[in-house]
């Protein structure tokens, strides 16, 4: 997670550089986010205590990697969507419906790109996970990394995860490939935030890091 970038905009697809972990992960009736805690500029560590889980509804979060400011825009756009269609048509919109909606933003806004990748999860009548690249690329998944530790998170989940996992040892599971990608990628640390989403739950725990 960057707080500024320096790069003026050329007309070419911009070189994005996630510096963060984030990861997802769908087991039984769970979907399960965590995310390292560091927001770099460039070589500095900005901030060691970034929430990087964005609460967008109380039945969903988007996990951010890239620029802060880009991704808190997106959010407050959601918010304010989903709201609307809750008001306007009295269910609330389904986790496909806020992803969808952040894909159409994201595809729009392709000759200047908002410079997130994101991880979209929640609960409406059952546990969905989606990512999100810069140009509204929308895949479903059980499992997923984004940011610049990903290849390091990856190798955890593709050894470790099964669809039959428990909840403890999902959380395990996201906490770990976290933890891996600190300890290899410098963009990445300061622990972990959880955040576990069901049917009329939503749970934030933190994880510290201790090496």
């Amino acid at each position: 997670m960057d707080w500024i970038s320096n790069t003026p905009y050329t007309g070419n697809p911009p070189k994005i550089i996630h510096g963060t972990t984030t990861v997802g992960l769908i087991v039984d009736r769970y979907t399960i986010l965590a995310a390292d805690k560091r927001a770099t500029a460039g070589m500095l560590i900005a901030s060691r205590t970034v929430k990087k889980i964005v609460r967008l509804t109380d039945y969903s979060a988007m996990t951010i990697s890239g620029l802060v400011a880009d991704a808190q825009t997106l959010a407050d756009i959601v918010r304010e969507e989903a709201r609307l269609y809750e008001l306007t048509n009295g269910i609330r919109l389904s986790i496909k419906g806020i992803a969808t909606l952040l894909s159409n933003i994201l595809f729009s806004s392709k000759w200047f790109p908002y410079l997130v990748q994101l991880i979209v999860g929640g609960f409406d009548n059952k546990p969905r996970l989606y990512t999100l690249d810069p140009y509204g690329s929308l895949t479903e998944e059980k499992y997923t990394a984004t940011g610049s530790g990903s290849p390091v998170a990856y190798g955890v989940l593709e050894d470790s995860y099964r669809e039959d996992l428990s909840l403890e040892e999902a959380i395990k599971i996201a906490v770990s490939a976290v933890k891996s990608a600190i300890r290899r990628d410098v963009a990445t640390g300061d622990g972990v935030d959880v955040v576990i989403i069901s049917k009329d739950l939503y749970e934030e725990r933190f994880i510290p890091f201790k090496g």
